[in-house]
């Protein structure tokens, strides 16, 4: 039995944690803040109740691994899993507004072809077939294995477009250019839109980053109970049940290193922690004052992602009930197509006072590090009321109150630089991978949105399955079954 230290109580830190505590070792998680979870919180005020990270879960299946190998009950026993349905309703610059169902190819064909013309929902489907041949080659590799050594292979984009200019002969079209040529028109825009909710420029991203709105139509998208916060605690009180220890407000000052390997932690109390192993679950970029001097990343390694962009949340407090029929996602598209607000309208009466009032949370993509004035909050906030009053009729009459949070609330959650969020890994750019889940530092791992293969609910799920199977099977390990 060895003694495993965890920095970080996030998803992926506590997912590596009650896999390795069920394997038979002492895991212990030390966490800066007074709870678990890092952004996959909870706000609540005079009866309200909002998420304050992920409103939605891809790729459930990640989670109802993680509840099979760790214990009896399986997940839809711990918490309440929802499917959204329909999945989305799109609100575009010219007007026009498209719905489109749950796990339906031909219902989405058919909304399409009523909204864009006949055809768009054949070019939709076509296009969404390329991204799965693109998710069936790099579903191993950059979801469910260890880094490969020679990671730089998938900056080779998978997707296999259709090449019919001499511009897509000189260079991989980026995901823009696979919408404009392949969809063109409105289409074109839920998808540019939809890809750059993820905090992905469409305008750089590459083709492969189609894989995201196939796994949503493909997978569903989920929510739970209570909201998302409530698969947090479901997940710490897995830890709990095996035997995984907690230590809150302990903040992290040092990884302790002897005879050439990770051997624990120093707390900012003075406290040593004796360790046979230590799992970093925040910003790996913390590493190097937290390790000076010592080279993590050698040459050939992928080293920590650079900069990525945040969120700014609207929390709104509505008078009046939720409308019978009110689509749970809303997507509220800017001029250009590029970006797109978020608009969550759960059905859920855990997060209202009562039926005679609504939550609603309103996100949009920002830059990392901004939110630090009044200035900056009033116009990021007047310009978010703005966008979900599109999706939500007399919003403004309706107001009770609203609550901003900026890339400074995300920072104090989840340690971050900037409040960044990183975005899931994608093949065709290698700026777009995350470094290997182990170090050039013997029994030093990463696990994390920050870590292969990179953020997300699901991601940061898969995580700890990569790094417990690492620690456990050690160079044996060959992927997660």
């Amino acid at each position: 039995m060895a003694r495993i230290a965890v920095i970080g109580a996030g998803m992926g830190a506590m997912a590596a944690a009650a896999r390795l505590a069920v394997a038979g070792h002492r895991v212990t998680v030390y966490e800066r803040a007074a709870t678990y979870g890092g952004s996959v919180g909870r706000y609540e005020r005079d009866g309200f109740g909002f998420d304050t990270g992920p409103g939605l879960l891809h790729l459930p299946a990640v989670y109802r691994d993680l509840f099979v190998k760790t214990g009896k009950r399986p997940l839809e026993d711990c918490v309440e899993m929802v499917r959204v349905d329909p999945a989305v309703r799109h609100l575009l610059p010219d007007g026009r507004e498209v719905t489109l169902p749950a796990v339906s190819r031909g219902g989405v064909a058919a909304a399409l072809d009523e909204t864009f013309g006949a055809g768009t929902g054949e070019r939709w489907a076509a296009l969404l077939n390329r991204a799965r041949d693109a998710w069936d080659a790099t579903r191993r590799p950059l979801l469910e294995e260890p880094l490969r050594a020679d990671w730089q292979v998938l900056g080779r984009d998978p997707y296999p477009a259709l090449r019919r200019s001499g511009l897509l002969r000189r260079r991989p079209p980026t995901l823009a250019e696979v919408a404009e040529r392949e969809l063109g028109g409105g289409a074109a825009g839920l998808l540019r839109g939809l890809v750059g909710t993820y905090g992905l420029d469409p305008g750089t991203a590459p083709a492969a980053a189609a894989v995201l709105p196939y796994m949503e139509q493909t997978f569903g998208s989920w929510y739970v109970g209570g909201g998302m916060r409530a698969l947090a605690t479901a997940v710490y009180e897995r830890c709990l049940e095996r035997k995984a220890e907690f230590v809150f407000g302990a903040e992290v000052t040092a990884v302790r290193e002897r005879d050439g390997r990770a051997a624990g932690l120093t707390l900012a109390d003075g406290t040593a922690v004796e360790a046979d192993t230590v799992v970093c679950g925040i910003d790996p970029r913390r590493l190097g004052g937290l390790l000076p001097g010592t080279d993590l990343w050698p040459g050939g390694a992928r080293t920590p992602h650079g900069p990525a962009p945040s969120r700014a949340t609207l929390f709104l407090a509505l008078r009046g009930p939720r409308p019978e029929g009110t689509v749970h996602r809303t997507l509220v598209h800017s001029p250009g197509g590029s970006a797109a607000v978020t608009v969550l309208r759960p059905d859920d009466g855990r997060n209202r006072p009562d039926a005679g009032h609504e939550a609603v949370t309103v996100t949009a993509v920002t830059g990392a590090g901004e939110g630090g004035g009044p200035e900056w909050a009033a116009r990021t906030a007047e310009g978010l009321l703005d966008a979900a009053a599109r999706a939500v009729p007399e919003l403004r009459e309706r107001l009770i109150w609203q609550e901003l949070r900026t890339p400074e609330h995300v920072a104090e959650d989840t340690g971050a630089l900037g409040g960044a969020v990183p975005a899931p890994a994608l093949a065709g750019a290698t700026e777009l991978l995350y470094p290997a889940n182990t170090t050039a530092l013997p029994g030093l791992y990463l696990a994390g949105g920050w870590a292969h293969p990179g953020g997300g609910l699901a991601h940061a799920g898969m995580t700890g399955a990569l790094v417990s199977g690492l620690i456990v099977e050690g160079a044996d390990f060959r992927g997660s079954q």
